[in-house]
């Protein structure tokens, strides 16, 4: 078959091959003009030559004296510029294909062979490499060896021999398989989980921003100081990205893996419209078209930055046993979110949340102190001792630079469908789809906060109220009186049970919504809790550490008063400089600190509660002055508890009951004592 393609031009040419066919160019241009450029007006330096000036020298004897320069060249530099076979007569040649193609006349046609296709495949050929391919999925991986000798079995068996002499060599079968399948390098048990999402599934067209938003969580790359001891900790930074704007919606930092409260909080955040901080200037304020910010801002009481907010349509996230939670699948189901699980070991389901942990790392966390890197191997020398941004100092700072730098960055590689060559960044993307599709308002109530909270099926006790993980909750608070003692009207697997949400994050209370006051929720306190605000916030971690703690130490949890004392023991430390009692271990510090760090989290999300989270953190000081504090008034209550129940009269001695009930006893005898009113 004759050759059909255009003609070939220099752009052609690889680098390589390029600066070959320019050396080769100017040989034959010297050989003609006696300059190298082919004009005396670009002669180099020294040039015309002696034996090529066109004054003294005919073009014959120019091009006698190139053949005989270029045959005394170094072979391997010859060879290298396909002049090894050089002769006048070859001059003439390249002279003539320069002035009919220019420089593609004295290049090589080997540099620019033409395509050349595969052997023809026949039909039954084809079909056994299909079936071979089909059978390797479910088989364990192979060789392309083996693949070649099942393609072999397959047509001999089903076709005969004469149809096995039409297969193509091997190398051809590997150049067609690698064309027709890919290249077939994942594990094997990714291949098949691939193929059963692919096959039948057509793939989602993101067109709208809500429409798929990618979740992610990942250790952060920066050492931070913790709001409590200042020791450096290591916590993890959950990203939720829109796939069609590209914009970070929402973000946590959790100063320990993130659970399922964490994971509903960040949905919840996603709704919400992002508050203006007080250093925050007008710049980072609301400014998307068709919707004012004063509009914005009354529907949600205030100020809002420009970050988009929206109800998502459908949540991806990998395989992470938080994102699989059954609180979490129930939150995506009130939410009306679908919940679109990546494929196993496929970070392309989710490459745009891959991309957004990689450039928050270039473009902010390598600059800053603590960096400790993604591998051991590259880590500083001290990245803790160089720690100087604490927990809530990284929280604003990664939060000001999403709003002031991200959300206007210039998206090379993510423009939209439509204008592909555009300049976009996400707040324009975001803007575009507001002006075609418009902004919905629809601002979800304080109280999606409490529905939101893990919910556990439990019975009101008439004296001790609620009992949620091993602990009761309120046994004298007023919002439980109509109902103690009473079964609900739930019925089925919980009948007669009532709905109690907590967060596990601060359990010092638990919420209790009224069923005849839909929408009014009363926090109901520990009942182990003293007078004041002296015990600071415990998640469930510790009360389970509190509960086995109790346990060894022999006490039945009757009483939660009784556990107090345990409680304070495990929440701080005493450290008078005179006599060095017990004192907390760094990893005591840093597991209390994350503690804090999450009822704080849970006090922000939290839209109003009676119990007052320390603002500012709190130094070892004062919360061993406030330990001690909590210890005196517990022993005080107790003592006057005990003096307040002292019976009138003294009780007899023994030896007045003793005589008493003696049967030698006469009565009016001389043992008699005289009554001082007779006398």
């Amino acid at each position: 078959m004759g050759e059909e393609r255009q003609p070939q031009r220099a752009e052609d040419l690889h680098g390589h091959d390029l600066t070959r066919a320019q050396i080769r160019a100017a040989h034959l241009l010297e050989a003609q003009t006696g300059y190298r450029s082919g004009s005396r007006y670009w002669a180099l330096s020294g040039e015309p030559r002696p034996e090529y000036d066109p004054e003294h020298t005919t073009l014959t004897e120019r091009r006698r004296a190139k053949a005989a320069e270029l045959k005394g060249l170094d072979r391997r530099e010859a060879k290298q510029l396909g002049l090894e076979w050089i002769s006048q007569r070859t001059l003439e040649r390249m002279a003539a294909q320069y002035a009919e193609h220019g420089l593609m006349g004295v290049a090589d046609g080997r540099w620019t062979p033409p395509l050349r296709g595969w052997r023809t495949v026949t039909d039954q050929v084809a079909e056994a490499i299909r079936a071979v391919h089909a059978e390797c999925e479910h088989r364990s991986r192979v060789s392309m060896k083996t693949k070649e000798r099942m393609i072999h079995q397959y047509v001999r068996e089903r076709f005969g021999p004469a149809e096995e002499e039409r297969i193509p060599h091997y190398t051809t079968l590997a150049k067609i398989w690698k064309e027709w399948f890919g290249p077939q390098g994942a594990r094997q048990r990714y291949v098949r989980s691939a193929a059963a999402v692919e096959t039948g599934k057509a793939k989602v067209v993101v067109t709208r921003p809500g429409q798929v938003v990618a979740l992610d969580t990942t250790p952060l790359p920066v050492k931070v100081l913790d709001d409590v001891f200042g020791a450096p900790i290591t916590v993890h930074l959950t990203l939720a990205l829109d796939a069609y704007s590209h914009s970070l919606v929402a973000f946590r930092l959790t100063p320990v893996s993130e659970s399922s409260v964490e994971v509903a909080m960040l949905l919840r955040d996603v709704l919400l419209p992002l508050p203006m901080r007080p250093d925050w200037d007008e710049e980072l304020e609301w400014s998307y078209p068709c919707v004012p910010a004063a509009l914005v801002a009354e529907f949600a009481g205030h100020p809002v930055a420009g970050l988009p907010f929206f109800a998502p349509e459908t949540v991806t996230a990998d395989h992470g046993g938080v994102y699989k939670n059954h609180h979490v699948v129930a939150v995506a189901r009130q939410l009306g979110i679908d919940l679109l699980p990546a494929r196993a070991m496929r970070p392309t389901d989710k490459a745009a949340c891959e991309r957004a942990f990689a450039g928050i790392q270039s473009l902010l966390l390598e600059l800053l102190l603590g960096y400790r890197g993604v591998d051991v191997a590259d880590r500083g020398a001290d990245p803790e001792g160089d720690a100087v941004w604490t927990l809530s100092q990284m929280e604003h700072l990664l939060a000001t630079w999403i709003v002031s730098v991200w959300q206007k960055r210039r998206l090379d590689q993510s423009a939209p469908a439509w204008d592909p060559g555009g300049r976009h960044s996400p707040n324009t993307l975001f803007a575009a789809a507001a002006a075609r599709d418009g902004i919905s308002l629809e601002i979800p109530e304080p109280e999606l906060y409490f529905e939101l909270l893990p919910t556990h099926l439990v019975k009101i006790d008439a004296r001790r109220g609620v009992k949620i993980g091993g602990l009761w909750y309120g046994g004298t608070d007023p919002a439980l009186d109509p109902y103690r003692g009473r079964r609900s009207g739930r019925s089925g697997r919980h009948a007669g049970k009532w709905a109690i949400h907590r967060d596990p994050r601060d359990c010092r209370q638990v919420f209790f919504e009224d069923p005849f006051q839909p929408g009014c929720w009363s926090a109901l306190d520990w009942n182990g809790l003293p007078p004041g605000d002296d015990v600071l916030a415990f998640s469930d971690a510790r009360v389970g550490e509190l509960l086995a703690q109790a346990a060894r130490a022999g006490l039945r949890p009757l009483d939660d008063r009784e556990l107090l004392p345990v409680l304070l023991k495990l929440l701080a430390t005493r450290t008078p400089v005179n006599q060095w009692p017990t004192q907390m271990t760094t990893t005591e510090k840093a597991d209390r600190a994350r503690e804090l760090a999450r009822a704080r989290s849970a006090a922000a999300d939290r839209p109003s509660s009676p119990i007052t989270v320390l603002p500012e953190p709190a130094q070892p000081a004062e919360l061993a002055a406030s330990t001690r504090r909590a210890v005196t008034a517990d022993r005080q209550r107790r003592r006057q508890a005990a003096l307040s129940s002292r019976p009138p009269t003294p009780p007899p001695l023994l030896g007045e009951a003793l005589r008493e009930r003696s049967f030698f006893l006469l009565p009016g005898g001389q043992d008699d004592e005289p009554d001082p009113e007779q006398g």
